[in-house]
């Protein structure tokens, strides 16, 4: 399979992987040929990646580190349980119900176990997804980076079970937020910023007062914007007045809004937003937890085309687990522009005077 910006995607072109709503359910199905009504409808849900089939990477699967079931239970679980908050008459009485906090655990808890089983370096671009409600989907990825990043990091189980509920609740203080301001286009206001800038007390007052989330959970809600320096909201934290778990919350955060489509802005592709964490590495964010998540994410996703130091052009095909940001490569293009003969793999962790100097889903 290989991944495909979608505008080099054509009518015809099969799909390798499914695509999904938000709320779990499949929109396109694997084995689905492409129309352009297909193609066109997809890019104005802020889809701009495909997995297709493609002969030079036939034999390629980008694995699922969260199993298509969880995924999808999980995503019905918080549009469920959002939606409810949302059409509530009253939002700031609204209650998550005990079954919505059990729910939540228990969907957590098989999010876990998932990852302990498949410790390969985790790529969310094999789960595509059309995203209509953005901070639905936003809350499950948050919390799935969260606890492979406290797996990495070693935190005993109902530690990262805490934090993972605090990372499925960290922007629920959205649901507060005027829609004509949440969901606007353009640049906001500096009322509007604000205004934005409340859900993070918003989510704080809301979860200290629902039975069943940890006070430390809600804490989650109320610092995930604070930053190392003391540039952050709502409070202007520093340091270790930061609680650990929001800055594991605040590089996990980051990384998503990043790499998703929002309103105002493509994504980016992971490298790119990798590279931005760095920037802010000893400033904006702990430096061992940006470290730690360069090694569980896929920096390069399986499917990714990427151009060499050697001028050679290829696809990446695998992960080195270790290191996932030397990955390995198949040569589908040689530096002339011509195919060679037989597609060959150059493994970047054992290379390691070849480079990738330049990757888009679309070369």
């Amino acid at each position: 399979m290989r991944l495909l910006s979608i505008t080099r995607c054509e009518p015809g072109m099969k799909l390798a992987k499914p695509i999904f709503t938000d709320t779990g359910a499949v929109l396109l199905n694997t084995e689905v040929s492409l129309t352009s009504t297909m193609i066109r409808r997809l890019q104005e849900k802020g889809i701009n990646t495909l997995y297709i089939y493609d002969d030079a990477t036939k034999d390629i699967e980008a694995g699922e580190v969260v199993s298509e079931k969880v995924r999808r239970e999980a995503a019905r679980a918080i549009y469920h349980n959002f939606n409810e908050i949302v059409g509530s008459d009253q939002k700031w009485k609204a209650r998550l119900s005990p079954g919505a906090i059990t729910d939540f655990r228990n969907i957590f808890e098989n999010i876990l176990s998932d990852l302990k089983h498949n410790r390969q370096a985790m790529n969310l671009l094999t789960n595509i997804c059309a995203q209509d409600h953005y901070i639905y989907a936003h809350s499950l990825n948050v919390a799935i980076y969260a606890a492979a990043l406290a797996l990495h990091l070693g935190y005993a189980d109902k530690d990262i079970v805490e934090l993972g509920m605090g990372a499925l609740l960290h922007d629920i203080g959205k649901l507060h937020v005027p829609g004509e301001v949440l969901y606007k286009p353009g640049r906001l206001t500096d009322d509007e910023f604000i205004e934005m800038k409340k859900h993070a007390e918003y989510g704080f007052e809301f979860l200290r007062n629902q039975e069943g989330v940890s006070l430390l959970a809600a804490h989650c809600a109320f610092q995930h914007h604070e930053r190392l320096d003391g540039t952050g909201y709502p409070r202007g934290l520093k340091g270790d007045e930061i609680h650990r778990y929001a800055r594991v919350m605040a590089v996990c955060d980051v990384f998503d809004a990043l790499t998703t489509n929002r309103v105002y802005r493509s994504a980016m592709l992971p490298h790119d937003a990798m590279e931005i964490l760095y920037t802010g590495s000893g400033t904006h964010f702990e430096p061992e937890m940006v470290e730690a998540f360069r090694r569980t994410v896929a920096i390069y996703p399986i499917g990714l085309t990427v151009q060499l130091n050697t001028g050679e052009t290829g696809v990446v095909v695998d992960y080195n687990r270790n290191v996932p940001a030397r990955p390995v490569v198949r040569v589908i293009r040689l530096p002339d522009g011509s195919v060679p003969s037989r597609y060959y793999e150059i493994d970047l962790a054992k290379e390691l005077t070849v480079m990738i100097v330049k990757c888009d889903a679309i070369l």
